[in-house]
């Protein structure tokens, strides 16, 4: 209960009340003691010290009816030394102390004696106050003549029942009045505490919406005084806030996105080696589902030791290389944050198709040198045989001799012209001729064109439209070259007296095209592979039948150039077919569909 600010200030106002009313109290009380005690002295010296009264004293005193005189004298001056009888009275004693006479017959034989009284008795004016005494007294001796022997003492003693009296009222009133105080205390530190207690409360609620993510709602500025400066900080502050946590989500947003979408690997481990963060490429990298239970040892120490990527100081990282089925994956390890609250962060390249480029790079640059060194070791053999045997040869051998360098340089000029071909393709120089032609025309004029290659090998040629071919939109003589590149490859590799066919059709918003043929076809092993630059199946016989390796390729670029597919198809029996498919009208720029 007592721990609300409410009652605090509630329990903090009625103390400080009741202290100051307790110390006024005690102060009063102490202040109307002392004050009758030295009123009470002040009029014992004002009247003793008068030298008439004293000197009429000594001489009453000194006379045979000596008692009676001084008693006169003392109920004649009873006014000015306060003596009301009641609380105050005076005693005539003797030298010892004894009651002789007096205001109070009766206290007078019940008389202690006190340490005035018995300097008196001594003969000296005792006056000495006690505060804490519970009365009041003074005694004056009165010596007869000038024997200097005491003839009487005149005390007087008052009981302090007044100043008693007084200060019990006094109590009285200062209970009543702190009570009234509480009562208006208990008022003012209501309306105290709630005019302290509201605001602040409503800091609070405005607190915890804030804390549970609520920016937008504003508390209210009631005041100009320092709570209402606080209550216009903290809306200033809710602002800031909601500003940098949007900046904050938004960030976090973009890292997520980028996480997500980026090709590349990221996974993060913390100080325990245990997996805090993964992207769906790292999980794709490594062919496995990373989850919390996922820890460094289990995926990367056989790159690094843990406890050694810790201590790698920023901006330092390691990398290593890692084999995952068949893939190759290039690692950059790098620690973030310090040791004790950070943790690795491993970026994951996959440089599988980097290689298998390089590989193809390397491959491609053999196969130029090859294909080139041939012709060109026939030409120089024959042209060095030409020159060195003079006029002796035959003029039918010597024109074989020159049948073959003209060949062999044909050859070459194919080479350099589809190296030429696949570079500007590759560089986009090799800009299409577009417009609106007969797809079955084109398709008829290439049959026509190979009739007789394939006339002269006892081959059927046939052409069987499915349906009406619609007009399509490409670079037609770019079509007719993969169209008389897959037709001509038919006729090379099928053997003498077999059988192609050619068939084309539409499929949707596609034409299509297919050669089928029965001649020694494509091993499994091979079929990925045959559009590939320089590759062959069967290297001898493409030597033979001049081919370069590089038909299928361009033939690939083109047709993807107009955003079609060419590629194997299943075939029944022996022999192949490829499947060309076209678009009916081309997308534009930046719209090619997925196939």
């Amino acid at each position: 209960m007592f721990r609300s600010l409410h009652m605090k200030l509630t329990m903090i106002l009625l103390l400080l009340v009741t202290s100051l009313m307790a110390v006024m109290g005690a102060f009063l009380a102490t202040s109307v003691s002392n004050f009758y005690v030295n009123s009470f002295y002040e009029q014992i010296d004002d009247v003793f010290s008068s030298a008439s009264f004293f000197s009429s004293l000594r001489q009453a005193a000194a006379q045979s009816d000596g008692m009676e005189r001084v008693r006169e004298m003392m109920d004649a001056n009873a006014g000015s030394l306060g003596i009301d009888y009641r609380t105050r009275n005076y005693y005539i004693l003797d030298a010892d102390g004894g009651y002789l006479c007096g205001s109070d017959d009766e206290g007078g034989g019940k008389l202690e004696s006190t340490p005035n009284l018995l300097a008196a008795e001594l003969g000296k004016t005792g006056e000495d106050s006690d505060v804490t005494a519970d009365y009041m007294d003074a005694a004056i001796p009165l010596t007869a003549g000038d024997s200097g022997s005491i003839a009487c003492i005149v005390y007087i003693l008052d009981n302090k029942d007044t100043v008693s009296n007084l200060n019990s009222r006094l109590f009285l009133i200062i209970i009543q009045a702190l009570v009234v105080g509480l009562l208006i205390s208990l008022l003012l530190s209501f309306l105290l505490s709630k005019a302290m207690v509201i605001p602040i409360e409503k800091l609070t609620a405005g607190a915890e919406r804030v804390a549970s993510g609520e920016f937008g709602s504003k508390l209210p500025v009631e005041s100009t005084d320092e709570i209402g400066v606080l209550t216009g900080t903290f809306n200033e502050m809710a602002g800031v806030l909601q500003e940098t946590l949007q900046a904050v989500e938004n960030e976090r947003n973009k890292l997520d996105t980028l996480f997500l979408h980026m090709t590349d690997g990221v996974v993060a481990f913390d100080h325990d080696g245990l997996l805090i963060h993964s992207n769906p490429a790292a999980r794709e990298m490594l062919r496995r589902e990373l989850d919390s239970s996922c820890t460094y040892d289990e995926l990367f120490s056989s790159l690094y030791p843990f406890s050694q990527m810790l201590a790698l100081q920023r901006p330092n990282y390691a990398e290593g290389d890692m084999v995952v089925e068949g893939r190759t994956l290039e690692l950059y390890l790098a620690p973030f944050s310090d040791q004790e609250r950070g943790g690795v962060l491993i970026v994951l390249h996959d440089i599988t198709e980097q290689h298998r480029n390089e590989e193809r790079r390397k491959e491609f640059v053999a196969n130029v040198s090859h294909e080139l060194r041939t012709p060109l070791t026939n030409v120089r053999s024959y042209a060095e045989t030409l020159r060195d045997a003079g006029g002796d040869i035959p003029r039918d051998t010597a024109d074989g001799f020159l049948d073959i360098i003209i060949n062999e340089t044909d050859r070459m000029t194919h080479i350099v012209q589809d190296l030429l071909t696949l570079s500007r393709l590759d560089t986009g120089n090799a800009a299409l001729n577009l417009s609106r032609f007969d797809f079955r025309d084109a398709i008829e004029n290439v049959c026509r064109s190979n009739a007789l290659a394939a006339k002269r090998r006892d081959q059927a040629l046939s052409f069987r439209p499915d349906g009406d071919l619609p007009l399509i939109t490409g670079d037609r003589s770019r079509l007719e070259q993969v169209m008389m590149n897959v037709i001509g490859n038919a006729i090379k590799y099928t053997q003498n007296g077999g059988h192609i066919l050619v068939t084309a059709g539409t499929a949707g918003e596609q034409v299509w095209m297919e050669v089928s043929d029965d001649g020694i076809g494509i091993p499994e092993k091979d079929r990925e592979r045959i559009f590939d630059r320089f590759y062959r199946v069967d290297k001898a016989r493409s030597r033979e039948s001049g081919g370069t390796g590089l038909g299928l390729s361009i033939a690939r670029e083109i047709v993807e150039r107009h955003f079609g597919v060419i590629g194997l198809v299943p075939h029944q029996g022996p022999g192949t077919t490829i499947r060309i498919a076209l678009p009916i009208v081309p997308p534009q720029e930046g719209e090619r569909p997925d196939r």
